[in-house]
């Protein structure tokens, strides 16, 4: 999550945005979940805290769902992106996220992703890619970018397709979702 909340931020530097990534160690011990932050904005960012709302969460490991309070702080046009195969009903969801926005709600098989494209199951490229999709806040372009800065030669290209199928499939689900609500 650290190395993702990075490479995000690289991604909106490059871009043309400010952005600033940090981590959260508290007292954590070994194997412990780990929290990383990205704050983006178009002007320069003066802020140092943790960011208490945040406006979208990505959630690598599903199984911290229901043992961390993942959602704390989370806007109701907040958006979700969660790195699972299943659905938000199917992961126990489907009475928290009632009051939010569907398109706003996202899942991609980023570990299965990252498993086919870099041989690796490393999810953090493909959230990126899938996170590009979201609001526009990054674009894929930069999200391939980032990419190149932190990787060489197969290992790059990989994680570039792995990012760009993540993309995909988030456009998809946000496709039938406005077609849903038409």
């Amino acid at each position: 999550m650290v190395t993702g909340a990075e490479m995000l931020s690289i991604a909106a530097f490059l871009g043309g945005r400010h952005a600033q990534a940090f981590p959260s160690f508290g007292s954590e011990r070994t194997g412990a979940p780990v929290v990383a932050f990205c704050r983006m904005d178009d002007r320069e960012i003066r802020l140092r805290e943790p960011i208490m709302q945040p406006d979208a969460i990505i959630i690598q490991d599903a199984t911290l769902l229901h043992q961390v309070d993942v959602f704390s702080g989370l806007k109701k046009d907040g958006y979700i992106l969660i790195n699972t195969t299943q659905t938000f009903e199917q992961l126990g969801l489907g009475e928290f996220v009632k009051g939010f926005q569907s398109d706003h709600l996202l899942t991609v098989p980023a570990s299965e992703l990252a498993i086919k494209h870099v041989r690796r199951p490393v999810p953090n490229v493909p959230l990126l890619g899938a996170f590009a999709a979201l609001g526009s806040l990054i674009s894929l372009q930069a999200v391939h970018a980032a990419i190149a800065q932190k990787f060489k030669g197969a290992v790059a290209q990989g994680n570039q397709a792995a990012a760009t199928e993540a993309y995909d499939i988030v456009m998809e689900q946000e496709r039938k979702a406005a077609a849903h609500h038409a």
